[in-house]
């Protein structure tokens, strides 16, 4: 779409974009999804892009990054998206005068933006970088009920933790681990993007919109420092795994411990006078001795049963 003599124009083709940017009082925003080379190259020529932008573009391997290259600004950020795993995609923005050029893939949409369905206008007659800034404070801003998703998941596992260890929970921690991760990597390099936006010149970021990019820099310090927390939050989660997992280790022990004294004992007395000379043991009283010993073994055992239950051993 682009913003010419006081009015909004929707732009389909590239050669739409060419007449229209060809206008110097027009601003242009350019959105493809996914799109070719050819495309691509058409319009870095209609820009004036250099190749390199147009590589990195294409790769869609890149790194959270800002690079100016001649009169041009290449940003790298990533969309995120939770539900019950995370999910990044990447966005390239190149802006430059009079033009936003942004590339994604299909699971981002720029213009199902509340922003952007409701003012579009407005932005693109602020200029390149008012439009930019919609775009990545509304960006930004999506990260909140990411983080907050994220948030509920490391809370249930810390009850699950305490309530019914098992493998699956230790999956799922893993699997937060490897997250949060993947959040870090995309959010604390913007975090260095936009302070840069607002600490050095920046000749296509108009003075009035450094205070719009500061407020987005403000948002990423706070989700970098819940980021933080919550990486805490999820290693304090694993080490108390290990610890009930250590504490019902050891209540086993202590009880298959318990069993063992109580069945030794009696293995003992039996081992002692044996099964067939117990009633010899006692004045050639055969039978009774027998009865005798065997009560005497079966109360020894009851007695070590009991003193054992009472210190919490079985």
């Amino acid at each position: 779409m682009a913003w010419q003599d006081g009015q909004l124009r929707s732009l389909a083709t590239v050669d739409e974009v060419r007449a229209a940017y060809a206008s110097p009082g027009a601003t242009v925003w350019v959105d493809v999804e996914d799109t070719d080379a050819a495309t691509l190259g058409e319009l870095a020529s209609c820009f004036g892009l250099h190749p390199l932008i147009v590589e990195d573009i294409l790769e869609r391997n890149q790194r959270s990054k800002i690079e100016r290259t001649g009169d041009v600004l290449h940003i790298v950020a990533f969309a995120l998206a939770y539900d019950g795993e995370l999910d990044h995609t990447e966005i390239d923005f190149v802006l430059g005068s009079r033009f936003l050029l942004t590339a994604h893939d299909r699971t981002w949409r720029p213009t199902e933006m509340t922003r952007v369905r409701r003012d579009a206008a407005t932005y693109l007659a602020g200029g390149a970088d008012f439009m930019l800034w919609a775009l990545v404070d509304e960006l930004v801003d999506s990260y909140f009920p990411v983080f907050d998703r994220v948030g509920d998941e490391i809370e249930q596992l810390q009850d699950d933790v305490i309530a019914r260890p098992s493998r699956w929970v230790v999956e799922r921690l893993f699997q937060t681990r490897r997250d949060l991760l993947t959040i870090r990597h995309a959010i604390t390099p913007q975090r260095e993007i936009f302070n840069q936006l607002t600490n050095r010149e920046q000749p296509l970021i108009a003075p009035e919109r450094l205070l719009y990019f500061r407020d987005v820099y403000d948002h990423l310090i706070r989700l970098t420092d819940e980021l933080d927390s919550y990486r805490e939050l999820v290693s304090t989660t694993l080490d108390a795994y290990l610890s009930t997992i250590n504490n019902n280790l050891s209540d086993i022990m202590k009880r298959l411990t318990g069993v063992t004294v109580v069945l030794a004992g009696i293995g003992a007395a039996a081992g002692i006078f044996g099964m067939s000379e117990a009633g010899a043991a006692i004045a050639d009283t055969e039978l009774t001795g027998f009865w005798l010993i065997t009560a005497g073994i079966v109360l020894g055992a009851a007695a070590a049963a009991w003193l054992l239950h009472r210190i919490g051993w079985i």
